[in-house]
C-alpha cells in the first residue's frame, strides 16, 4: 500500500443482514472505512448460511471481512440507547429492517440525525420505504423475478430461470455503496447527511438495459433466447471436441467478421443482413451451426489458440476450480489468501478494483461472535461487569 486508504476515517455501522446491505459495507471496508458490524446476540444469519467448516460459516468469513463485530439487541431500551451512542460517532449506518422498524424502536432518522446531523442512513429493502409493497418481506430472488430478469433468462421453450446466487443482492450492494459515497460527497458541501432509500428491485432493473424504452416506443417485450442475443450473432456457448464449453461474443462487427473467416465461412460476410447485429441475430441458426460445427471438431486448447490468433472473442466456461487456476486471475490478484484465527489461510475474492495510490486491502476475515464487544463498548464507558450484566439480560 502506497498511501492512506481512500476511505480512512469514515465510520460505518452495519446493522443489516442477508446480503445487499452487509456486502455494501464490505465494499466500503475494503477501501479503508472502519466498519462496525452489529449482530443480534444469537448471531447474524450470514454466519449460518451455506457451507461451514469446523462450525465456522464460510460465507461469513468473506462477507464480514474487514469488520469489527459486536452483539446488540435493538429491540431493548438498553440496546437502543447504546446504539444511539454508537451513532453519535458514525458517518454511515446501513440497515435493512422493514420500513417503520427503526422508527418503532426510537431510532428513525429524525432521532438519529438530531444526535448526528452529518449521518448518512442507507436503508436497503426489497421494495423501498413507500408504495403498496413497502411492507412486504423482500429478497433478491423476488427482485430477479419482478425486474424482468427471470422472464428473459432460460431457453425459449423452458421456464423463467433464476440465478443460483445472489445476483440482485450483489447489484444492489454495489448501488448502495455508490449511493453512500454520493451522499458523503454531498455532505462535504451541505454539512448534513441524508437518507439513502434503495429498493433491491431497482438496480437490477436498470442493468437489464433499454427494455422499458423499447416497449414504450415499439411495444416489444423481450423473450427468452437461451444463450443467444437479440442484438448480435453468433453469440452462444459451444461444446468442444474434448467435451468442454466456450462462449463466443460478436458484439462488434469486426469481431463477427473475424469469427466467420476463422470458421471457414467468409462468404456470409458479404450478405446484406450481416452488416448489423440485429440482421445477424435474425440468421442465428445459420451462424451458430457454422461456429458450432467448427468448434465441435476441435479440442478446447486448439479453439482458444485459434480464436486468439484471429483476434476474435472467446472464453472457456469455467467452474470455480478453473477460476482459481487461471493465469489471468492470478496476474490480476483477483483472489487472495487471508489468515483466519479459526481456519488458518482462507482464499476469497480480492477487492473489486485497483487504485494506483490508495489501493484497498483485506486485513481480516469475518470475526467471531461478539469479538469486539469489550473494545467497542469500553469506549462508551461500559466496563466488563456491566457487559456481563447486559449479556445476562439479552442486550448483548
Amino acid at each position: 500500500m502506497t498511501g492512506t486508504p481512500a476511505l480512512h476515517g469514515i465510520k460505518v455501522i452495519d446493522v443489516a443482514t442477508l446480503f445487499a446491505g452487509p456486502l455494501a459495507a464490505t465494499f466500503l471496508g475494503d477501501f479503508g472505512a472502519e466498519v462496525l458490524k452489529i449482530e443480534h446476540p444469537r448471531g447474524d444469519p450470514s454466519r449460518f448460511h451455506g457451507h461451514a467448516k469446523d462450525g465456522s460459516g464460510l460465507w461469513w468469513k468473506m462477507l464480514a471481512r474487514n469488520k469489527k463485530a459486536v452483539t446488540l439487541y435493538l429491540g431493548s431500551p438498553a440496546g437502543q440507547e447504546m446504539f444511539r451512542q454508537l451513532v453519535a460517532g458514525a458517518d454511515v449506518v446501513i440497515e435493512n429492517f422493514r420500513p417503520g422498524t427503526l422508527e418503532r424502536w426510537g431510532l428513525g432518522y429524525d432521532r438519529l440525525s438530531a444526535i448526528n446531523p452529518g449521518l448518512v442512513l442507507a436503508r436497503v429493502t426489497g421494495f423501498g420505504q413507500f408504495g403498496p409493497y413497502a411492507h412486504r418481506p423482500g429478497f433478491g430472488t423476488l427482485a430477479e423475478a419482478m425486474s424482468g430478469f427471470a422472464h428473459i433468462t432460460g431457453q425459449p421453450d423452458g421456464p423463467p430461470t433464476l440465478p443460483p446466487f445472489g445476483l440482485a443482492d450483489g447489484i444492489a450492494a454495489l448501488a448502495t455503496a455508490f449511493a453512500i459515497m454520493v451522499a458523503l460527497r454531498a455532505r462535504e458541501t451541505t454539512g448534513r447527511g441524508q437518507v439513502v432509500d434503495l429498493a433491491i428491485i431497482e438496480p437490477i432493473l436498470t442493468l437489464l438495459g433499454a427494455q422499458p424504452t423499447v416497449f414504450d416506443q415499439l411495444g416489444l417485450v423481450q423473450q427468452r433466447t437461451g444463450n443467444r442475443s437479440n442484438n448480435n450473432a453468433p453469440r452462444n456457448t459451444y461444446r468442444t471436441a474434448d467435451d468442454r464449453w466456450v462462449a463466443v461474443s460478436t458484439s462488434a462487427q469486426s469481431i463477427a467478421e473475424r469469427v466467420m473467416r476463422l470458421v471457414g465461412r467468409p462468404e456470409v460476410i458479404k450478405e446484406p443482413w450481416f452488416g448489423s447485429g440485429v440482421g445477424r441475430a435474425a440468421h442465428a441458426d445459420l451462424l451458430d451451426k457454422a461456429v458450432g460445427d467448427w468448434i465441435g471438431a476441435r479440442p478446447l486448447a486448439e479453439v482458444i489458440a485459434a480464436f486468439e490468433a484471429a483476434e476474435a472473442a472467446v472464453a472457456p466456461i469455467y467452474d470455480v476450480a478453473d477460476v482459481i487456476a487461471d493465469p489471468q486471475y492470478q496476474a490480476l490478484g483477483s483472489l487472495v489468501t487471508v489468515p483466519d484465527a479459526e481456519l488458518g489461510p482462507v482464499l476469497m475474492q480480492n477487492v473489486l478494483f485497483r487504485l494506483s495510490a490508495t489501493p484497498g486491502a483485506i486485513t481480516s476475515t469475518g470475526p467471531q461472535l461478539g469479538e469486539h464487544n469489550s473494545a467497542v463498548y469500553g469506549r462508551l464507558g461500559i466496563d466488563e461487569a456491566r457487559l456481563e450484566a447486559l449479556k445476562r439480560e439479552g442486550v448483548v
